[in-house]
């Protein structure tokens, strides 16, 4: 049985308070992908018109997952609706609070920069560096990067995190790298810049048309 609480949930089988992980994996690329292509627009054709839009709606996204609640947040409405077939993963509500709130500091920055003082500058560029960072983490990889801060502020160990990261466990066999896979790895990387360096000039004949 599900309650409303003050932030999160109240799912029967877990102590605290705890939110889908799933859907907010799922916010987070839709998030992702809009901020993305705005930056795309910035860096390729200067358009500053749709980074403002983004960000506007990126800060009011935000402050209503935190002040008021994660059940209200447009695009945690569209992520649950998108995995709504999804068994749900738990996680802490309190460090994806804590997570978030590193999110409204950042895009707070940016909408007084970008759409108030309609600036550009280093600044915004590396803030929106680590906004696609941290949104992409989230999304590809299921990794909070906000959420590994929570532990050096709040004395309180985080419960519940996506794919049992908190608790110290060991690998399994699935989970293990053994040094040829490294060393293919190594290689792999090796060959895209040997590929770089042999092949740059010919990449960079622009293409004509088949037809």
């Amino acid at each position: 049985m599900e309650k409303r609480t003050n932030f999160g949930e109240t799912v029967e089988g877990y102590n605290i308070p705890v939110l889908n992980e799933r859907e907010i994996r799922a916010s987070a690329g839709i998030l992702f992908l809009f901020a993305f292509i705005s930056q795309m627009q910035v860096i390729f054709t200067q358009n500053f018109i749709m980074i403002k839009y983004v960000m506007t709606f990126f800060l009011i996204d935000f402050l209503i997952r935190v002040y008021i609640s994660p059940r209200l947040s447009p695009t945690l409405i569209l992520g649950r609706l998108i995995v709504s077939r999804q068994t749900p993963e738990y996680v802490g509500a309190a460090q994806k609070k804590f997570a978030w709130k590193i999110g409204i500091a950042m895009a707070a920055i940016l909408f007084v920069l970008t759409v108030i003082l309609n600036t550009y500058s280093p600044i915004c560029g590396i803030l929106c560096l680590f906004c696609l960072i941290f949104l992409f983490f989230e999304s590809v990889f299921g990794i909070c990067l906000g959420c590994l801060f929570y532990k050096i502020f709040y004395k309180e160990k985080a419960q519940y995190c996506p794919g049992e990261v908190c608790d110290v466990k060991n690998k399994q066999d699935i989970q293990k790298t053994s040094v040829k896979q490294i060393l293919i790895l190594i290689g792999f990387i090796v060959i895209i810049v040997i590929s770089a360096l042999l092949f740059n000039n010919y990449y960079s004949i622009a293409p004509t048309s088949l037809f």
